[in-house]
């Protein structure tokens, strides 16, 4: 009778022919799915996002006189009195969306008392004959910190400044904003708001 026992070499030498067996398909398979999730699919998708949406697959630029100068989705700093001033941004340098993270600070953060203090007293001094209660999302910045957009009770805040620094009457500058209010999504979804970039080139072609 033969002897059936394997000796360790031959042992050792079926275990890398298993071992050979198993890495194969599941590297196959690796490269496969690498190529297919990160190759054809985003191109795919990316396709087909241009055909169908191509502002907003492009980031939603915003060109004037062929130079784009800015994007639906992120805001920008305006601090002259002849235009629309944007919610605060929370990153450094202003509007950066390469900086954007989470930027909410609690109630009691010292921090946010004295920013919300240094707005309210620059909108005052910007434009101290208005008695009105300040808008919060004058004073606040939104969790990204790139709201592009404002309140609409914050567009009508203020319209008089906007119009006596451009010595404009006060309800064309009122029709101005009324015309740029966006609705709340499908009639239901967030609160009407003003995107201030678009809101201030507007105002631009209607006074220089």
């Amino acid at each position: 009778m033969k002897n059936s026992t394997v000796l360790p070499a031959q042992s050792i030498l079926i275990e890398d022919r298993s071992m050979a067996s198993l890495l194969r398909p599941a590297l196959s398979l690796f490269i496969l799915m690498s190529v297919i999730t990160g190759l054809l699919y985003p191109l795919l998708t990316t396709g087909i996002a241009r055909a169908v949406f191509p502002t907003q697959a492009a980031g939603s630029l915003i060109e004037q006189n062929g130079k784009v100068i800015g994007s639906t989705l992120i805001g920008q700093l305006f601090t002259d009195s002849r235009h629309f001033w944007s919610r605060p941004s929370a990153t450094s340098p202003a509007y950066n969306a390469a900086a954007s993270s989470g930027s909410n600070q609690g109630p009691l953060n010292p921090a946010l008392a004295d920013a919300v203090k240094t707005r309210i007293e620059a909108l005052r001094a910007a434009d101290p004959g208005n008695t009105q209660a300040i808008p919060a999302d004058l004073v606040t910045a939104s969790a990204s910190g790139l709201d592009p957009h404002i309140s609409v009770a914050a567009a009508n805040y203020q319209v008089a400044r906007v119009a006596k620094s451009r010595n404009l009457p006060v309800n064309r500058v009122q029709q101005l904003v009324d015309a740029q209010i966006e609705p709340r999504a499908l009639g239901l979804f967030g609160e009407a708001r003003v995107n201030v970039l678009q809101l201030n080139m507007a105002l631009d072609v209607l006074n220089p």
